[in-house]
């Protein structure tokens, strides 16, 4: 429970901290529409600005879950420092934005805190998607394979670098399976 009291206060550390530095910056373009039962299942993280919990991550993995009440079961896992690392897991609970057409979530690791969650870039056949949030703070660029060409990589991260994030902070996860 500590850690989670952690992360909850480093969020909003970080969003405090980053609201006059985005004032200038254009909204961040959501997904026209997100298929909820489509957009489930595993989802493999190939790039991320770390945390404090995942700084040293690999084999991260996302998987959501639809529950019956419409919220998402989120289970975040991934080893501790390498390959043979400790495993991780974290399971907070994403909420849908209402009129967000489902590309708005807010997710939350602690009671009561929500942290901002913003699907844009979703590809066509679910295959790849960019996650982002409005503070230019955190982002994840999640695929449906644990491994992406070097074009489709270099692409994608053209995209997070066109929303106005900085680019040293953006780190690619190591993925072996």
């Amino acid at each position: 429970m500590n850690r989670l009291l952690r992360l909850a206060t480093s969020l909003c550390a970080a969003t405090l901290a980053a609201c006059a530095s985005t004032s200038h910056l254009p909204p961040i373009e959501r997904a026209a529409k997100v298929d909820l039962p489509r957009f489930m299942g595993d989802w493999y993280v190939i790039a991320y600005v770390p945390t404090f919990i995942d700084k040293d991550g690999y084999n991260q993995i996302e998987n959501y879950k639809l529950n019956d009440d419409g919220s998402i079961a989120t289970t975040f896992t991934f080893r501790d420092g390498g390959f043979d690392g400790k495993p991780k897991k974290y399971t907070p609970k994403g909420f849908v934005v209402e009129g967000s057409n489902n590309a708005e979530w807010g997710m939350q690791f602690v009671w009561p805190i929500k942290g901002e969650y913003l699907i844009t870039e979703l590809a066509d056949d679910y295959s790849s998607v960019i996650v982002a949030r409005t503070k230019r703070d955190l982002v994840w660029l999640l695929a449906r394979k644990p491994e992406m060409s070097q074009t489709e990589y270099d692409r994608q991260l053209a995209k997070i670098a066109a929303m106005g994030y900085d680019m040293k902070e953006v780190k690619r996860v190591p993925q072996r399976w």
